[in-house]
């Protein structure tokens, strides 16, 4: 079948009968619903843009509901207007016009994700490693095609994977070698339909000069920022002492915390966001807060706080067949299980 064009849609806003303008559309719906394509493709000005069948059935249906020739007409025009005109703001790619289409992004604060996208060149076999759908929300929302990121503590890539997924620049840096040869290994598998550079640098993000590898790319700053170091010395990522895993306290650990983040926050553009990813430490009976000592070593430096994110997690890497034994030791010590950790989100003011 042929969906109506534009214009079809246009002359059905210039009459006058609310039931022959419901008729017309309970036509296009019909032949809508046998079709077996899920795509349809509108032309403007000398371009095409595709659509997809859902958005157009949800939209058309709702302009059957309303009741008056003023509504129907209201919403005939914003649905011209969706499939004609494109809305985006300075900081993604996002049409606001057809924002229904964005389903899957999450704009609420507590993110129950069931697994982890394991797809691709994403695995899961190292450890202290996020999901990828943590980097794959945050580009989509808060950068645009060919925009470049910085993640300063890139362990086995997944930033870097989606910024490839998704045509935006990233540099990673990682202390450890054998990290940096794993996650070029990922990069390699993964695909590059964009022509977009991602670089893993092996380096220590609390004494990198972060403008040398600027240069290196020929550009000036970033316009994303990610952020997950580790959550202190839960994992020990390596025996090296500028690791923030082998911090002796939790006031070494944000003072080497506070270091990255200095160093990071010129080369953030202003007005662009940066997303810190952390969970807190239980030790010697003490619940440790680190999540919001982090959050204020970032707010100190003048970002403004967004969002403040909760995201589930089941089992970590050092708990996998252990759920009685922690269940055993909460209820012996008074204590709650990790079930949860903080994404904040931040804005450079």
């Amino acid at each position: 079948m042929e969906i109506p064009s534009l214009q079809d849609f246009n002359n059905l806003i210039e009459k006058e009968d609310l039931e022959k303008i419901k008729d017309e559309l309970n036509f296009v719906i019909i032949d809508l619903k046998k079709s077996k394509k899920t795509e349809f493709s509108f032309g403007i000005n000398g371009t095409s843009s595709s659509v997809g069948k859902d958005f157009i059935l949800g939209e058309l249906n709702q302009i059957l509901k309303t009741r008056t020739i003023e509504r129907t007409k209201y919403y005939l025009k914003r649905f011209v207007k969706s499939l004609s005109e494109v809305k985006t703001r300075n900081i993604n790619d996002i049409n606001l016009n057809r924002w229904k289409e964005y389903d899957d992004i999450i704009t609420d604060s507590l993110w129950i994700i069931d697994k982890r996208d394991q797809s691709g060149a994403h695995k899961a076999d190292y450890w202290g490693n996020f999901i990828p759908q943590i980097p794959n929300q945050f580009l989509r929302r808060y950068t645009k095609k060919g925009e470049w990121v910085l993640d300063p503590f890139a362990g086995s890539g997944t930033t870097l994977i989606e910024c490839k997924r998704l045509g935006r620049n990233g540099i990673g840096i990682e202390l450890s070698p054998a990290v940096v040869k794993l996650a070029k290994e990922n990069l390699r598998k993964e695909k590059n339909p964009n022509k977009i550079k991602t670089k893993v640098v092996t380096g220590d993000s609390t004494s990198i000069d972060f403008r040398v590898e600027l240069k290196k790319e020929k550009i000036n700053s970033f316009q994303f920022l990610l952020i997950h170091p580790p959550y202190w010395d839960i994992i020990k990522f390596s025996k090296r002492k500028n690791d923030l895993s082998n911090a002796k306290s939790v006031d070494d650990f944000l003072k080497m915390f506070g270091i990255v983040a200095d160093k990071t926050y010129p080369l953030l553009d202003k007005g662009r966001y940066c997303a810190v990813v952390i969970g807190d430490k239980y030790s010697s009976g003490e619940w440790i807060p680190l999540g919001f000592y982090v959050m204020q070593e970032m707010l100190n430096r003048g970002y403004k706080l967004k969002s403040t994110i909760v995201k589930n997690f089941d089992t970590t890497k050092g708990k996998i067949n252990q759920k009685e034994l922690w269940r055993y030791r909460a209820l012996a010590g008074g204590f709650y299980i990790f079930k949860h950790e903080y994404i904040f989100l931040f804005q450079k003011r």
